[in-house]
């Protein structure tokens, strides 16, 4: 059976390949194979303009674009080519380098400067800043873009719905007014704090051969300043550099990566958990798409599945992004190839990520407020009017505020009238028992609007 979207063994690749289409160039098998061809002829450039290797000369106008060729017209073709060579080397990287001095043997300047390819590193020193580039290349082109938009739809909404007053809910029982706008503009301030971790999570990258000490480096050309050459080089490519390691960079950038990712993802879970509750309470009205079925046999059925599947994605990209932030910093001793195979895995975390990031997208857009059934709710709450009377008792030092408010409304709804009649006989102030009298459910939401708005200020 051949490979297709419906063959496909993930569904990132299958049923949902079009939504994690962006991350494909990117952490792939090519995407890995491209990078790690940009590091080596990186290198290679680096070498040749460096004084004291006088081995390679200062490379020519034609030889560097002849090089950035190689990078900027990368194909398939040529990803296929460094397959069938890694068929024979049985190794992945080894693959690379032999497929690039297949192509300087094309060009008459560069043909005899093969050898300084791969020039005194190790397999580690190309994967390490491949997978930086990868990182850092899927972190804004695609992830944070993602992101952004998500929560430039929730502050939107959050925005027109900033007066849509609601009953709120503690452990699941009638609480306090809020509004809706508020809940969701709550949403967007959690999300701009992890935004802002997972923008300035610094990617690190190392080039110091074998075990981290440039004995290569230094056997070879003992004169050079081989750590300075190092940071330029590994600072040239957009990343940081990590100036002490093993045989590998030690990854711990990566689990800080995607612990802020997991971070912002559990924040969604609980938002697509919360809109799925409101949903259900008829909150929200979903609009139909024709031609949709809600379920096999119940046709009137019209599921929030959209904030099902953001969940679900959410969930599964967290289990892979911490399984990867667990394992990566450990590898024993100066290296072993645990990580190798588990960081191929990485665009999985992501690619979930960017589904669940689309379908609550999605979702949102959707929705319709449902004014009557917020307003039938706070109507038959007035109940929750007993934190107000009794605030407003405790200003005037009145005997047992709260034990007078909950005896009449704990476990039980209250009447307006009933309500109505225990202000009048309050000794307070005309003005405060008026402002009491004149209180409904919905107007008893605080400043949220004001918050929705993005404005703290009653």
């Amino acid at each position: 059976m051949g490979l297709s979207a419906l063959t496909a063994l993930s569904p990132l690749d299958g049923r949902y390949a079009a939504a994690t289409a962006p991350l494909r160039p990117i952490f792939s098998e090519f995407g890995l194979i491209r990078a790690r061809v940009r590091v080596e002829i990186e290198w290679l450039k680096m070498l040749a303009k460096t004084p004291g290797i006088e081995e390679i000369p200062p490379l020519s106008k034609d030889s560097i674009q002849f090089l950035d060729g190689i990078v900027d017209t990368f194909s398939e073709a040529d990803a296929l080519r460094v397959k069938t060579i890694e068929r024979s080397t049985n190794h992945d990287v080894k693959a690379v380098e032999y497929f690039l001095k297949e192509q300087l043997m094309h060009h008459d300047e560069l043909h005899g400067q093969s050898a300084f390819l791969h020039f005194a590193c190790t397999s580690e020193d190309i994967n390490n800043l491949a997978y930086g580039l990868m990182l850092t290349e899927a972190r804004k082109t695609v992830m944070l873009p993602a992101l952004d938009a998500a929560i430039a739809c929730i502050k939107e909404k959050a925005v027109e719905m900033a007066g849509e007053s609601m009953l709120a809910r503690t452990h699941g029982q009638s609480a306090s007014p809020t509004t809706m706008g508020k809940e969701w503009i709550n949403v967007v301030h959690r999300l701009q704090r992890q935004r802002q971790h997972i923008d300035t999570a610094v990617i690190l990258g190392k080039i110091n051969g074998a075990v981290g000490n440039y004995n290569a480096h230094l056997i070879a050309y003992p004169e050079l300043d081989w750590p300075s050459m190092a940071h330029d080089f590994v600072t040239s490519l957009g990343l940081n550099w990590n100036p002490s390691t093993t045989q590998i960079e030690p990854h711990d950038y990566i689990a800080e990566m995607n612990q802020a990712w997991t971070r912002a993802n559990t924040v969604l879970i609980d938002f697509s958990r919360d809109i799925w509750g409101y949903v259900s309470l008829g909150y929200f009205t979903q609009r139909v798409v024709a031609g949709e079925v809600g379920s096999s046999t119940m046709p009137h059925k019209v599921n929030p599945i959209d904030f099902e599947n953001a969940e679900g994605n959410f969930g599964l990209a967290n289990t892979m992004l911490a399984h990867l932030a667990e394992k990566l910093p450990i590898s024993r001793w100066q290296r072993d190839l645990t990580d190798s195979t588990v960081l191929r895995n990485l665009g999985v975390g992501y690619g979930y990520t960017l589904l669940a990031l689309a379908s609550l997208q999605k979702g949102m857009r959707k929705l319709d407020i449902n004014h009557a059934r917020l307003q039938e709710d706070l109507a038959g709450s007035w109940e929750v009017l007993g934190e107000a009377v009794q605030t407003v008792m405790r200003k005037y030092s009145l005997e047992n505020p709260y034990e007078q408010m909950k005896a009449m409304t704990r476990g039980s709804g209250i009447s307006a009238e009933k309500l109505h009649g225990f202000i009048h006989t309050l000794p307070i102030s005309n003005d405060d028992k008026q402002r009491l009298l004149s209180l409904t459910p919905a107007q008893y939401t605080g400043n949220a609007s004001c918050q929705a708005k993005g404005d703290t200020h009653v």
